[in-house]
């Protein structure tokens, strides 16, 4: 699966379309167990009882308290943001990953690190000031939010613009790429399965700080580097990355067949653990709903790495081989290319789409739930392609969507 990245990689182009998409069905999902207002207290039958002391959230994405009002939520939450998307973030990070490491030959870490911010900072910085400005126009922040917020900038993403996270852990896969790059370039395949084998056990860290110990080898309140800090994280994902493109010499039909077993099992628990935790009107703290929701836990990054080698076939010839004749459809190419600008202007479409369909009941939203979620999360990824599309057409606009 060694791939020559001269010109576009067809299954990356696929991968990137519905990554993006799955972004936004996760988003979609929040507005079901991440807000909850008075009007549909009010609509459960003993609501106001059982979630009496329960502080509202009409944000539209999961706050740090969470409470499901029905056990159809319970499930399509589950189904849709557990089982189907919760791959998208290691996703772009493979993404990523795959195409850029190894560094080329005569580009040191200056270069690298300029060709890469100057893609992405701009965007970032734009939008980051947007978030904090914008809602003024439609009431949903005031002035003095606005001013509140603004210093803070320098030091984290938006209290509005929560999806912003993402991209500092980007920023860190990049700043490290030019630091292991040397490394993977001269490393065995079997000294990189050494080190995904040292990634993979840290996976279950989360899960032993939720169920064993919050302190875990080595932790305490004055150290937060534990033994397998600098073997977990995103750089797992980098390295699982490198590790298919140059390594992991599988036919086409056992790619497909590993990777849907992968896939399935992974996102199967992701979504059990998730309903598991989440039983109807009984509020519960977010994280310990999620807990298995991490990005970096076994379940998850079992599920990506068969979404990977699933998009990896493609295009591929049946010894596993890339078609040099195959190429992604022009939709497909342009909503790749599209795709940094949507993710960062989708909030701005979802939360008022969002707010539309579930009319401050979700639950019971003017559809129901289960067609609510993807409804919601396809009206925003058309809106967010067609915005991103028109500016792309006007001068500048790399300085904007990337």
């Amino acid at each position: 699966m060694n791939y020559e990245l001269k010109n576009r990689v067809p299954f990356v182009d696929w991968l990137r379309a519905v990554a993006c998409f799955m972004v936004m069905l996760v988003h979609a999902a929040e507005n079901f167990y991440g807000v909850v207002t008075e009007k549909a207290i009010e609509s459960i039958p003993g609501g106001a009882e059982k979630l009496a002391g329960f502080a509202t959230n009409t944000g539209g994405m999961a706050g740090d308290k969470a409470v499901l009002l029905n056990e159809a939520n319970r499930f399509w939450v589950a189904f849709y943001d557990g089982g189907i998307a919760r791959t998208c973030v290691p996703l772009f990070m493979v993404v990523s990953a795959f195409l850029l490491v190894p560094m080329k030959a005569d580009m040191g870490m200056t270069q690298f690190y300029k060709r890469r911010f100057l893609r992405i900072l701009p965007p970032m910085i734009i939008f980051m000031l947007l978030y904090a400005t914008l809602p003024v126009l439609w009431g949903e922040m005031t002035w003095e939010d606005t001013l509140r917020i603004l210093p803070t900038l320098p030091f984290n993403f938006p209290e509005n613009a929560g999806h912003l996270w993402f991209m500092y852990p980007l920023i860190s896969l990049y700043l490290i790429i030019p630091v292991v790059s040397p490394w993977l370039e001269r490393a065995s395949a079997k000294d990189e399965r050494i080190f995904i084998g040292l990634f993979i056990l840290s996976t279950i860290i989360p899960w032993l700080h939720t169920f064993v110990t919050p302190e875990l080898w080595g932790e305490c309140f004055w150290n937060r580097f534990s033994m397998l800090w600098y073997c977990s994280g995103y750089l797992g994902y980098l390295v699982i990355a490198h590790y298919i493109r140059f390594h992991l010499n599988w036919c086409r039909n056992k790619r497909l067949s590993v990777g849907t077993l992968c896939f399935l099992i992974g996102a199967a628990f992701t979504a059990w653990s998730f309903w598991w935790k989440g039983e109807p009107l009984c509020p519960i703290a977010t994280p310990e709903l999620e807990w298995s929701w991490e990005f970096c836990t076994p379940n998850v990054a079992l599920a990506t790495f068969g979404a990977f080698l699933l998009f990896s076939c493609i295009g591929a010839k049946t010894d596993g081989t890339t078609r040099q004749d195959y190429k992604a459809p022009r939709l497909i190419t342009e909503l790749a290319k599209l795709s940094f600008g949507m993710y960062l202007m989708h909030i701005f479409f979802l939360s008022n789409i969002a707010a539309a369909v579930v009319q401050d009941n979700p639950a019971a939203p003017i559809i129901p739930v289960w067609a609510a979620i993807p409804c919601i999360a396809i009206a925003c990824y058309l809106c967010c392609a067609i915005t991103t599309k028109f500016i792309s057409l006007l001068p500048g606009s790399k300085w904007v969507i990337g």
